[in-house]
């Protein structure tokens, strides 16, 4: 029998200890970092084909939701809906709301939820996992998928096995949850066989998983539904009410349901499953050379071993090193023994505390028209060098204290300055005074390249009044 599903891609990470690859703007689900696509983009093309999968349904934040419709857009995938978190209010909720909208649609299809950042490197043994879980699902067992751990980590949750299900393969009832253990627990977690690694991917009926959060987080389940009840479509996106929202408790599904409720199963998944969520970690599902190093891009490597390197923009050398993380971007640089990659969040935060930009975004900041990147600067003159994907268009703006000077390198832009709309085409350049309002498009069929040089008293993003966007920006 074939049971329906929809794919549920929780897309709201940070990431922070992978920077300096990953920023708050730019966390890493969205980031190539093992194969030639993104995360998000392989989590949901593991799932294509898949008998009885639907359109997934995605929840981001609003800051990222171009992200998102972009990358699934060159993948060739259409959401059955983006659903907008205005805050993050952990896995829960925003579970509850999917589970909510999901009735609506098909009240007997299950949800598969996965994290978008995560890398399964087996994935027909995936697909028979999810397969031993669909029909336990849809019976009423809200299901999670349990990893054999390879060595004790302190890093992860971990699940003990109850008693074998009988007629489903590899599935077992469950024990219990038990919270992130010291190093001598988790030693005799995996010596005993009987616990494994909490993967954070589950499958269960929206109704059963409703009536369990209704039973043990009653607010949670109210406070999402005021929120999807009070909801507004907005483009592709479905935005829901802010003041609800973030009136929700925060907490997540393994607290709120998972480790409450008496009538939970585990699928034992050995599928290559790592949550990516250190340096370390992309140190062990990457591609290893003869002295167990790995690299990417431009990189040259003598006498090393056992390395992670990373070269972005610049060639990285390293000479006779052993166990380091070496990472190269345009903006910083990490280098870090590989046993404290986990503290790489520490940086972060000490950034964070230091009023620091790199943490936030790259040099290249992505916005829904195309992006924009950092030349130069200095006092009272900035430089960029802006895209514009075909078919786009910035806003028609205002700025209060700079003017801007606008050379277009190559492609043809469409130019709005105060009452005049002209064509600029390549080598051509125009000037927008402070004050003027004006909107640069691009109506061609190429991306638009150009030099903006700005000049004023003062260049913050924040100096822009909108008067019309058509992608809905305050």
């Amino acid at each position: 029998m074939t049971h329906a599903f929809y794919p549920v891609i929780l897309s709201g990470g940070s990431g922070s200890r992978l920077w300096p690859m990953s920023r708050r703007l730019l966390p890493k689900q969205f980031l190539p970092l093992v194969s030639a696509r993104t995360l998000i983009q392989d989590t949901v093309l593991r799932l294509q084909g898949f008998e009885g999968a639907r359109a997934p349904i995605i929840v981001s934040n609003d800051e990222h939701r171009f992200f998102v419709a972009e990358q699934m857009r060159e993948i060739g995938v259409r959401p059955e809906v983006q659903i907008l978190e205005p805050v993050g209010r952990n896995t829960a909720p925003a579970i509850a709301v999917v589970a909510l909208h999901a009735q609506s649609l098909d009240p007997d299809a299950c949800l598969l939820v996965l994290p978008s950042d995560h890398v399964i490197r087996d994935v027909p043994a995936f697909h028979a996992a999810i397969h031993a879980a669909l029909p336990l699902a849809a019976n009423g067992s809200p299901v999670t998928f349990g990893i054999t751990p390879q060595r004790p980590l302190t890093g992860y949750g971990y699940i003990e096995r109850g008693g074998p299900i009988s007629g489903s393969e590899r599935s077992f009832r469950v024990a219990r949850f038990v919270e992130k253990p010291d190093l001598e627990t988790a030693k005799e977690y995996v010596s005993s066989g009987r616990f494994f690694w909490n993967s954070g991917m589950f499958v269960f009926q929206p109704k059963r998983f409703l009536d369990e959060l209704r039973l043990f987080r009653p607010e949670i389940a109210a406070a999402a539904g005021a929120a999807l009840g009070a909801s507004k479509r907005d483009l592709d996106f479905l935005r829901l009410d802010s003041g609800a929202f973030v009136a929700c408790p925060s907490d997540s599904i393994d607290y709120a349901v998972m480790e409450r409720t008496s009538a939970s199963a585990m699928v034992q998944a050995d599928i290559g499953w790592s949550d990516v969520g250190s340096w370390t970690a992309l140190w062990e599902v990457g591609e290893k050379d003869a002295s167990e190093n790995v690299a990417y891009g431009d990189v040259d490597l003598r006498d090393a071993s056992r390395c992670y390197v990373r070269a972005e923009h610049r060639m990285v050398a390293a000479l006779g090193v052993r166990d380091l993380v070496i990472v190269e971007t345009d903006d910083a640089v990490l280098v870090a023994e590989k046993s404290r990659a986990q503290e790489v969040k520490d940086v972060v935060e000490r950034l964070d505390r230091q009023a620091r930009t790199e943490h936030i975004s790259h040099r290249r900041v992505y916005r829904p028209w195309g992006y924009y990147e950092s030349i130069d600067t200095g006092e009272r003159f900035q430089v960029k060098r802006i895209m514009v994907n075909p078919g786009q268009a910035l806003s028609l703006q205002m700025h209060h204290h700079r003017a801007e000077h606008w050379v277009v390198v190559s492609g043809t832009a469409r130019v709005t300055r105060g009452e005049e709309v002209k064509l600029l085409p390549e080598n051509e350049s125009t000037y927008i005074p402070i004050g003027t309002k004006h909107r640069l498009e691009n109506p061609g069929k190429t991306p638009l390249f150009l030099i903006e040089v700005q000049s004023g008293g003062y260049l913050g993003e924040d100096d822009i009044v909108r008067f019309e966007d058509r992608y809905k920006r305050g």
